[in-house]
């Protein structure tokens, strides 16, 4: 789909995503090629993203937005302009939710519900759910999971250095600070609950949602095909080793 009309800032978060009206008639918070955080992010936004969706955690649906160069000629804001005017092509949509309100405890969701959200953010590293952001909204009476831009840590070094899977297998999460640790059922039971529903046909079906556009070949990681692959293996052999990463996580 298309942009068709930029319509404001969303000054919460250090990207500077923006609402974007398409031409599917449907509204969009829009994160953007050109903000400083760079596309991996945007691929820890879909791999986490769907990964959720197959587990049955709410979550905004994505989708690819193309943004036209000639959308930032419009915008008298310097600083949005020049983001927009950097990032020509596809970006990435999160369904706009109105009037979704953020988490603040007052309705918690259920036990098992709280334990897909926690067994996710363990599963995936993300360590950016916690009570000074906690990245989850309130809609329809459930509470849906957003920004996963933080998990999946370990590509941030692949321009530099090789793919290292069992650093990131062995990685340990610390639990004892997410914004639903009082509220989530046991983990075992959780992880009982999910970890079948991710199959390797499940994952690398995940892993063939990311937009070509957006992966990053490097030295160690020479196409396209290695790059995904790269990606599916460190997800495949977290999921396959939770005794490494599950215990810290209750």
């Amino acid at each position: 789909m298309t942009a068709q009309r930029y319509v404001c800032p969303l000054r919460e978060g250090g990207s500077l995503p923006g609402l974007v009206e398409a031409d599917d008639l449907g509204t969009y918070v829009v994160k953007f090629t050109g903000a400083g955080q760079g596309r991996k992010v945007l691929v820890a936004e879909v791999l986490v993203g769907e990964i959720a969706r197959h587990l049955g955690i709410p979550t905004p649906r994505l989708a690819v937005v193309d943004l036209p160069t000639a959308i930032a000629r419009y915008e008298a804001d310097e600083e949005v302009q020049d983001l927009l005017t950097a990032s020509p092509g596809h970006n990435l949509g999160v369904d706009f939710l109105p009037g979704a309100f953020g988490y603040d405890g007052s309705r918690p969701p259920s036990a098992q519900d709280a334990g897909a959200i926690l067994w996710l953010d363990a599963y995936t590293a993300n360590v950016d759910r916690t009570w000074a952001n906690p990245n989850l909204l309130v809609w329809h009476g459930r509470t849906w999971a957003i920004d996963h831009g933080a998990a999946l840590w370990f590509h941030h070094s692949w321009p530099s250095r090789p793919p290292d899977v069992g650093r990131f297998v062995q990685q340990p999460f610390d639990g004892s600070k997410h914004v639903l640790a009082g509220v989530a059922e046991p983990l075992a039971a959780t992880h009982g609950r999910l970890a079948g529903l991710l199959t390797d046909d499940v994952l690398r079906a995940v892993v063939a949602e990311v937009p070509d556009q957006w992966l990053e070949t490097t030295h160690a990681l020479p196409d396209l095909d290695a790059v995904r692959s790269a990606y599916l293996e460190h997800l495949g052999q977290r999921l396959a080793r939770p005794d490494a990463w599950l215990g810290g996580a209750a």
